[in-house]
């Protein structure tokens, strides 16, 4: 799944309709890890979270986006470059899954959802989200999953 729409801020969610209470978070974390993540678009730099940065397989925390996307399965590494050049051209909401591929690791799932903000400005902005692991990971042999 690769998705992205401009953003229209002016038109937020209607009141109500996105409540998210304790309950809510609590069934989050039993079937998921979340975790935040940045990307300077002046920089070129991503920050990730320490649990994001493991997860990828990442020894630096603040990387580049070919490193990052370097991590994710190989057919879908273009799609999601694709995405992230949209989300840099203009301000937008995206989101996007794929499987992070580590050479003899078990594959771990990911989803991705974010928004990039802040591009009046030639080669300014930022590009900010969270990333979404299922507390799953998918066995390269058998293809059996593995409960983390």
């Amino acid at each position: 799944m690769f998705k992205i729409i401009k953003t229209d801020l002016s038109s937020p969610f209607l009141p109500g309709s996105m409540e998210f209470d304790e309950t809510d978070n609590e069934l989050l974390t039993q079937y998921c890890v979340t975790e935040r993540w940045a990307g300077d678009l002046s920089s070129g730099l991503f920050t990730l979270g320490e649990k994001a940065a493991l997860a990828h397989g990442l020894p630096q925390r603040p990387c580049g986006l070919l490193n990052l996307i370097r991590c994710y399965e190989p057919a879908d590494r273009a799609r999601v470059l694709e995405l992230f050049e949209q989300a840099a051209a203009s301000s937008s909401s995206f989101c996007f899954s794929t499987t992070i591929h580590l050479d003899g690791a078990p594959r771990q799932p990911v989803f991705c959802v974010g928004e990039s903000t802040g591009l009046e400005e030639k080669y300014a902005g930022t590009i900010i989200g969270v990333f979404i692991f299922p507390r799953f990971q998918i066995d390269l042999v058998g293809r059996r999953f593995k409960r983390q």
